[in-house]
């Protein structure tokens, strides 16, 4: 299949699946005598993996350590275990910063007047040294 195709089988768009040829995330697709891309299933199939992973939040370098794992037969489910694990830490930090993040801009706009007055609270925090 084009290039137009695998985009649809996979839900990838035609530009990330150049992107990801170029970085090396996918093999280059083989090309046709007038030199368009051409698509197997099992390339779709990559690329329904890649874009699974990204869903997930998986950066592009952990998602070409997956790839790795899903084609090595030998592979051990604890590493694949692991990773996931390692992700799902780092998450959880993630998630506690932007409620910190959210906490403090709730208590900023709590304490603005928000009328027709110049003098705001979420302004003077703002430019405040050291933030």
């Amino acid at each position: 299949m084009n290039i137009g195709q695998a985009s649809t089988a996979s839900g990838v768009s035609a530009k990330m699946i150049r992107y990801y040829e170029s970085i090396g995330l996918i093999k280059p697709a083989k090309r046709s005598e007038s030199g368009y891309r051409q698509y197997s299933d099992t390339e779709v199939r990559s690329l329904r993996f890649i874009k699974r992973s990204r869903d997930l939040g998986f950066s592009l370098e952990r998602i070409k350590t997956l790839i790795g794992l899903w084609q090595d037969t030998t592979r051990k489910s604890g590493d694949v275990k692991q990773l996931a694990r390692q992700h799902i830490d780092e998450l959880n930090e993630d998630i506690s910063k932007l409620k910190s993040i959210r906490d403090q801009l709730q208590h900023l706009a709590d304490c603005c007047h928000g009328d027709n007055r110049p003098d705001c609270p979420i302004l003077d925090d703002l430019a405040k040294p050291g933030r």
